[in-house]
């Protein structure tokens, strides 16, 4: 009697665990497949998110001589992150990437040259390798070389504050014309260690030294030339690698426009109108000479020249 009782019970626990290893496979692959859909719909997200910014980016480009400055506030913290590709037919391509915290609370993975990037032909964002907030300020400046080539934009975070160091005159009203919260003069700087510290025309206890009259940037042991305000810039909130592929981009896109204005003054002098401007020459200088910023003072003296013949002639291309 007794052995039979032993015997049903054992049948029964039997089930119930037989049971219990089911239902705990079938709601591991519930969770399982669950995640596995939550992190498709996240890259989805991201990929979808950075489309969006670049579509969102070109209200804010100038259509004059003149700066813009605009907000870009996420729901949930987002690192932005800008690549940069030189050797992608004429004029190169900006690559953008979202990584954003997940439900889990961990950054959604990320790979700039991956699916997860888009890209764009006519756009050139300076940034570090990537920024982080939810809050992010967006600059525009135009680049004139000597024509208007592109709008440089400046992706900066909230929780970033720049403080410039004695800036010349002219920097210090374009600073304080602008009004970015995390742009900071030196009467405002809080001398945290979290600032990041711009000296001018002094290498000193700073993140980077902005050397104006000579016409560089120093930063990681690293040097970035420029060539107009627009360029420091650049220099100033990109790292080294990005800002020289962009410069490389703008170089390109230079030489492009020009033979444009060529034809354009070659139709005009049929017309009985010549500008007597040397932009073949100023082709031929970008694709024989340029190899890296290094190699803007030249290329700027000849372009400096052609913007002046410009403004005297009586037929003006632009």
């Amino acid at each position: 009697m007794n052995k039979r009782v032993k015997r049903g019970y054992l049948q029964i626990s039997f089930a119930w665990m037989f049971a219990i290893i089911v239902g705990a496979f079938i709601l591991f692959l519930a969770i399982y497949f669950a995640t596995k859909l939550v992190n498709t719909e996240e890259k989805v997200l991201d990929l979808k998110t950075g489309k969006e910014i670049g579509i969102l980016l070109n209200p804010i480009e100038t259509s004059v001589e003149s700066v813009k400055l605009t907000t870009l506030t996420f729901p949930k913290e987002t690192r932005i992150y800008g690549g940069c590709d030189d050797n992608y037919g004429f004029f190169g391509k900006q690559l953008i990437q979202i990584s954003q915290k997940g439900f889990n609370n961990q950054w959604t993975e990320t790979e700039i040259d991956g699916s997860k990037t888009v890209s764009f032909q006519n756009k050139y964002i300076f940034t570090e390798d990537y920024t982080e907030g939810k809050k992010f300020y967006i600059l525009s400046k135009p680049f004139n070389f000597p024509f208007k080539i592109a709008d440089l934009i400046y992706i900066t975070s909230s929780s970033d504050s720049y403080c410039f160091l004695e800036p010349p005159d002219d920097i210090k009203e374009q600073i304080s014309d602008l009004k970015q919260p995390n742009l900071l003069l030196e009467g405002n700087c809080t001398g945290s260690k979290e600032e990041i510290r711009v000296c001018f025309d002094t290498g000193g206890d700073c993140d980077m030294a902005v050397y104006y009259d000579f016409d560089y940037v120093e930063k990681k042991g690293k040097r970035m030339v420029f060539k107009d305000d627009a360029l420091m810039y650049a220099a100033i909130f990109s790292k080294p690698e990005t800002y020289e592929c962009q410069v490389k981009r703008l170089m390109q896109r230079t030489g492009q426009l020009a033979s444009l204005y060529k034809d354009k003054a070659l139709f005009v002098s049929q017309k009985g109108c010549d500008s007597n401007l040397d932009l073949l020459g100023l082709i031929n200088m970008i694709n024989e000479n340029y190899e890296n910023s290094n190699n803007l003072e030249i290329i700027k003296n000849k372009a400096d020249k052609i913007e002046e013949d410009n403004d005297y002639s009586s037929c003006r291309l632009w």
